[in-house]
């Protein structure tokens, strides 16, 4: 009977058993090691107290496994694009903004170690635990469990690729084609430039032969007018 024993498995703990669930949920995937997934939740604020390590240098290798999967999957969707488009739109989905989008659509801060008693942007270090996910799961199952995880089940329920894809155009730039070609001056006005403290917020509209349109809010003038510009573009019927 004692040989039988090494064939069944520690019995895993409450935390240990919630953790297990999370990623068989988030990436379609059964871990081996649960330490390696947990050090990787595991934000530097809370590790240097505790004796722990943190995720950062999962996170590092996270990094580099999701950026090759992520180029190797645009290089075979789109066989007609140059390098610098291929860049362009690689750089959009493993931003910072993406994925912190995807961490919080996947409320990784419900399993997160950090400190709590310290005011942290919860959005940039899910993004960042993230990656390190990518790379606790390159380490326990290796490459092609990754790539199979993020494009049969990340970026099919956490990311809508299309949208990061419409995103990328330069609504701006398509609302000056616009206006060239039907000889109609433009104008982005600013009606509002506040310091909220941690940063700045603009209101910005366009206004057309005199008339106002749409109107944008951002932390730079650049995202306001963009968001202004969109806008515009739905009003008139260009998007």
């Amino acid at each position: 009977m004692l040989a039988l024993f090494p064939l069944f498995s520690k019995k895993k703990s409450k935390e240990e058993l919630n953790l297990h669930r999370f990623i068989v949920k988030s990436f379609g995937y059964h871990p081996k090691d649960i330490q390696l997934f947990k050090r990787a939740l595991t934000h530097k604020s809370i590790a240097h107290n505790s004796g722990q390590l943190s995720n950062e240098r999962l996170e590092f290798l996270g990094d580099a496994i999701l950026d090759a999967v992520i180029a190797e999957m645009l290089f075979q969707k789109y066989p007609n694009e140059d390098e610098g488009y291929l860049t362009k739109i690689k750089s959009k989905i493993v931003s910072r903004r993406t994925l912190s989008m995807i961490g919080e659509a996947m409320n990784i801060r419900a399993l997160l170690l950090y400190n709590k008693g310290r005011s942290m942007k919860l959005e940039t270090i899910e993004g960042n635990a993230f990656e390190a996910l990518i790379g606790a799961l390159y380490l326990d199952g290796g490459y092609v469990t990754v790539k199979a995880s993020i494009n049969n089940h990340i970026l099919l329920k956490y990311a809508d690729l299309n949208q990061i894809l419409q995103e990328e155009i330069d609504f701006k730039s398509k609302l000056f084609i616009w206006s060239q070609k039907n000889r109609l001056p433009i104008e982005f006005e600013v009606l509002k430039e506040e310091n909220k403290g941690v940063q700045w917020e603009y209101l910005i509209c366009v206004v057309i032969n005199g008339q106002e349109y749409g109107r944008g809010a951002g932390s730079s003038k650049k995202n306001a007018e963009q968001e202004a510009a969109k806008e515009t573009l739905q009003l008139i019927g260009e998007v």
